[in-house]
């Protein structure tokens, strides 16, 4: 009789603990869980993620210009500064420019330094500028951050020259025209593009569109204070203060094409740039000034900053910062400080970059091509 009063009040207490176990595993137990929702969203899992792919808190991002100055930094520090916050990591841009750019990607392939830059990347590989290899080939293309719709090219206030397509006209009917640019890149391939219009409209004629090959923006515009050059290269950020002097001023100029198309002009700020809106600046570009691309199409470019990876990255480290790029680009105070820096802000995810990259590539490819035969 004993042992069967021990054995039953064995049985009770077994079931008593069994019963509390169970419902601690129902309630999250003693490992903390609960069914409350996570706080920490997303954010968190890529901040989680960071660390233990890049081992490193400190990210370098180089870029492919010395300038601290210029749009390629400036870019750069907006989109490098929200970036580090959505990853947690301490993320500084160097000015180290292109080739120091390109050896450094080439040497780290552990994320912990990335490279950002401009459309000069490969227009540098398609103009056979020393340094500057396939980029599709040698590295990484990671997603697109921004455009500057600043790119221009300018004349004297007093020039004959009014639009692009002045330009085009003289030099069909026989004038030269002297073009400062800076060779093998974005500077150039505006020049092309008007070279090309020359050789689809006047055949035979293009020669007389003449580069006056030089340095910086200073320089170009030292040229046409001198009369040394008809038209410029130039940039909306860099010259348009000039648009404001009288026409008896040495330094004055006026913007004869804004190469970035409508859509992207549409997008800046109604205020535009300095004293010059948003309104008045569509005026030069697409389609109140055309410059065909094909005897069917304006020629059209924006210049597009995008990054770049060590081509054996692991892709699930591309795969971070693409999602915390896309992130960051939620936040509303990102694009704002952007286009207030008037810069549209474009991300273009990894699949979408490259793809669109390589179809720009290949229309500026035939252009540059089409001009060497």
């Amino acid at each position: 009789m004993i042992g069967a009063k021990r054995f039953l009040s064995f049985v009770m207490v077994l079931a008593l603990v069994v019963g509390v176990f169970a419902g601690c595993s129902q309630d999250g137990g003693d490992n903390g869980a609960t069914n409350e929702p996570s706080t920490d969203g997303a954010e968190q899992s890529i901040q989680d993620r960071a660390d233990e792919l890049i081992k490193t808190p400190n990210i370098r991002v180089v870029i492919g210009s010395t300038s601290t100055g210029g749009d390629t930094y400036q870019s750069s520090s907006i989109v490098a500064k929200k970036l580090g916050e959505v990853l947690d990591k301490n993320l500084k841009v160097d000015a180290v420019g292109a080739s120091n750019g390109f050896d450094a990607i080439k040497r780290i392939n552990d994320g912990s330094t990335i490279m950002i830059f401009h459309d000069m990347a490969y227009l540098g590989y398609l103009y056979g500028k020393e340094g500057y290899t396939d980029i599709f080939a040698d590295y990484k293309v990671g997603p697109t951050v921004a455009i500057n719709p600043g790119n221009a090219f300018s004349a004297a206030k007093d020039s004959k020259y009014n639009t692009a397509e002045d330009v085009i006209e003289a030099v069909g009917n026989g004038e030269t025209v002297r073009v400062a640019i800076q060779p093998g890149g974005v500077s150039e391939i505006g020049y092309s593009a008007m070279k090309n219009a020359i050789k689809i409209n006047y055949p035979g004629k293009e020669e007389n569109l003449v580069a006056v090959n030089t340095g910086s923006q200073s320089d170009k515009n030292q040229l046409l204070f001198d009369g040394q050059a008809d038209v410029i290269n130039s940039s909306v950020q860099a010259n348009e203060q000039y648009n404001h002097l009288p026409a008896d001023d040495q330094k004055a100029m006026k913007f004869i094409w804004l190469t970035a198309r409508k859509s992207t002009l549409e997008q800046a700020n109604e205020s535009g740039f300095g004293d010059t809106t948003r309104e008045e600046l569509l005026q030069y570009a697409e389609p109140n000034v055309s410059v065909t691309q094909d005897g069917s199409k304006n020629f059209v470019f924006d210049k597009e900053f995008f990054v770049l990876f060590n081509k054996d990255t692991d892709p699930e480290i591309v795969k971070l910062y693409d999602e915390a790029l896309a992130k960051a680009f939620e936040d509303e105070a990102l694009t704002k400080e952007m286009k207030d820096a008037f810069f549209i802000p474009n991300y273009k995810n990894v699949e979408e970059a490259n793809a669109y990259l390589k179809d720009k590539v290949s229309s500026y490819d035939k252009i540059i091509k089409s001009l060497k035969k």
